[in-house]
């Protein structure tokens, strides 16, 4: 997926940004085709497999941004042009964006000609563009789906599992992830990738949008209550909260107080990540999010009382 959300907001931050994109693979490669990362001057975001492909293929890409030039095709046979074991080989097109040249990009897909003396556009490819084909290497041309609407989480607490979840969603395309703590001093020090709000927690969550996955993993138990309670009043995705078997039981009887039924009881998950990964932060946040990935809404699992 082209994700134009993304790369607009970073060449706003960072002026001109390069796309790595894996066009094509053949045999065994890290990575699989349609695979993508972004780069700029000094930093980068996501990975088409690491080792020594990705490392010529940043300095190809910093090189680009400092000399400018058309988009580039580069085959590489990854066992005898880079000693990697993998064996196979991969068509890298790397393009340079920026403001400007991101303006009038838009509709469905994004079709261009990397190589220059291609023909014309298949007729064949845009109209399997047009029925929703995600990705295509083609005679010569790169066509993406235009895309930027990804799954929104809403992590409330930027304590220690706030903080462990966020860095590990972070890197991930499929999920945009906006971290609320009215505690500035917290805020700081997140990923790049992370939006960050210092404000009232239980504000943010009367105030979100339908079908986003809330987790709930603050300091303050009657905070997690009240946002418990404000976000069944919604339509939120998936509402997870960090919590012992004790807690969740204390908390389902007094959202019964405040008028909720079992069944909108049922919608919260708690608690959450996989008892058998352990009580760390950092171990919550790899049980939450494999459940994420796994199943597309986290699995009840077990954790401690919070943060």
């Amino acid at each position: 997926m082209f994700d134009l959300v993304e790369l607009k907001a970073l060449s706003l931050r960072h002026g001109a940004v390069a796309r790595v994109v894996l066009a094509d693979v053949k045999g065994s490669a890290p990575r699989g085709s349609g695979t993508s990362m972004l780069v700029w001057a000094d930093g980068f975001r996501g990975t088409i497999g690491g080792g020594r492909l990705e490392y010529e293929a940043l300095i190809t890409a910093r090189k680009m941004l400092e000399n400018g030039g058309a988009a580039r095709l580069d085959r590489t046979a990854l066992g005898p042009q880079l000693n990697q074991c993998c064996g196979g080989a991969v068509s890298i097109v790397t393009e340079v964006f920026d403001t400007r040249a991101l303006e009038h990009l838009g509709g469905v897909y994004f079709a261009r000609r990397v190589v220059a003396d291609a023909g014309a556009l298949p007729g064949a490819a845009r109209r399997r563009a047009e029925a929703g084909r995600v990705f295509q290497w083609t005679n010569g041309w790169l066509i993406e789906r235009i895309g930027g609407r990804r799954q929104s989480v809403h992590i409330y607490g930027a304590g220690h599992v706030g903080r462990a979840l966020a860095g590990i969603l972070a890197p991930l395309h499929t999920f945009d992830v906006n971290v609320i703590d009215g505690r500035d001093e917290w805020i700081d020090g997140l990923p790049d990738a992370v939006a960050t709000c210092a404000d009232d927690p239980l504000k943010s969550a009367n105030s979100a949008e339908a079908n986003v996955i809330h987790f709930i993993v603050t300091h303050d138990h009657d905070l997690d209550l009240a946002l418990c309670h404000a976000l069944l009043s919604g339509n939120a995705s998936f509402i997870g909260l960090i919590g012992s078997a004790t807690k969740w039981a204390r908390f389902k009887n007094r959202l019964r107080v405040l008028g909720h039924t079992d069944a909108d009881i049922a919608r919260i998950t708690c608690p959450i990540g996989d008892p058998g990964l352990g009580k760390d932060p950092q171990a919550i946040a790899v049980g939450v999010v494999a459940a994420l990935l796994r199943q597309k809404t986290p699995a009840k699992g077990a954790n401690g009382e919070g943060e």
